[in-house]
């Protein structure tokens, strides 16, 4: 079901979206309040969301259908605008599960990548499980906190974290983040895939969300403790022997560029047991044999668990490759992080 309340947008994305045979556009709403009405009549497998609409927005359509009809819905935006992008991560924290670029149209020299990158995660994110919401009125008493995890000795001291993560990623990022010190003792280094032109946007909610110092990473820049450095758009992010950020506009790998294979296996070189691994939520495989990499140079490594992951394609990989050490849930990567460090 598309929530579009352009016209002209609804026609594009319900022709993209029906030339694919796999997927069939059973309606569409004009509003959030008219979603929230169709939704439980139509029943869709996944929803396409738009954010600025009259009468009700996409954030609060959202939250409502996730406290009502959960169902997988991807968050389509047509602006990458700091303003639009930020409300984009707040539309995820009520439920939404990724956000794509809203494809220009045919002619466009980014259409066809659009495109392709709107089908696929539509007919990725309708298998995706989700669950009830509830409404903030009727929020359930906070659950007990996790019991302290229990690591073995490491091999020697952690003195740096890379992360990699895909769809899904940001919200448990928010959940990592949140939960180390904000003095945290090491430098962090993660890439996320996320659509052009969201990657600021991205790291100004993460930051504000967190109140964990989040930061673009800049060519030469030498890595500090307490921050969390975000690969930029369209460039690899490394270490170097000098403790420095490498950037580079190199070829994609596995697709993707900013690649996590890339930054694990600069990590691997430089680091070797002095680092901890994390791979997170994705589709794909990317970062997983450089996982298994960082675990062969004495590093700690740790994949997202199946159970709290939207897709476990990245840390599937890893673990079918025995590249993780731990095994863990989003709630419980942090506090690994904490005893690694400490």
């Amino acid at each position: 079901m598309l929530v579009e309340d352009s016209a002209v947008v609804r026609e594009l994305l319900a022709h993209l979206l029906n030339a694919d045979p796999a997927i069939q556009v059973i309606g569409a709403a004009h509003d959030g309040e008219e979603a929230i009405e169709a939704v439980g009549r139509m029943k869709p497998d996944v929803i396409t969301m738009d954010f600025h609409m009259p009468k009700m927005n996409g954030l609060d359509a959202t939250r409502r259908i996730m406290e009502t009809h959960p169902t997988p819905i991807v968050i389509v935006s047509g602006s990458s605008a700091r303003n639009e992008v930020a409300a984009a991560f707040r539309v995820m924290e009520a439920g939404a599960l990724t956000v794509v670029e809203k494809p220009a149209g045919p002619g466009h020299p980014d259409h066809e990548a659009a495109a392709r990158e709107l089908v696929q995660t539509v007919k990725l994110m309708s298998e995706v499980k989700v669950i009830r919401r509830w409404p903030r009125r009727e929020a359930k008493a906070p659950a007990a906190p996790d019991r302290a995890i229990e690591l073995g000795p490491a091999k020697a001291e952690v003195k740096l974290v890379a992360i990699g993560a895909s769809t899904g990623g940001p919200i448990v990022l928010k959940t990592v983040l949140s939960g180390l010190p904000k003095d945290f003792q090491v430098p962090i280094l993660i890439v996320q895939h996320i659509a052009p032109g969201f990657t600021q946007g991205f790291i100004e909610w993460l930051a504000l969300a967190t109140g964990f110092a989040v930061i673009a990473a800049t060519h030469g820049e030498p890595v500090l403790p307490g921050r969390a450095y975000i690969a930029p758009d369209g460039f690899h992010m490394r270490l170097g022997h000098d403790g420095q950020i490498i950037l580079s506009a190199d070829g994609p790998e596995n697709g993707h560029r900013p690649s996590v294979s890339n930054l694990f296996r600069s990590v691997a070189d430089v680091m070797g047991r002095n680092a901890a691994g994390v791979l997170l939520t994705g589709m794909g495989k990317d970062g997983a044999e450089e996982l298994r990499l960082l675990k062969d140079r004495g590093a700690v490594t740790i994949a997202q668990d199946q159970e709290s992951s939207v897709v476990h394609g990245m840390p599937g990989e890893a673990i079918a490759l025995g590249a993780a050490m731990y095994v863990l849930s989003a709630g419980k990567i942090a506090e690994a992080l904490k005893t690694l460090v400490r």
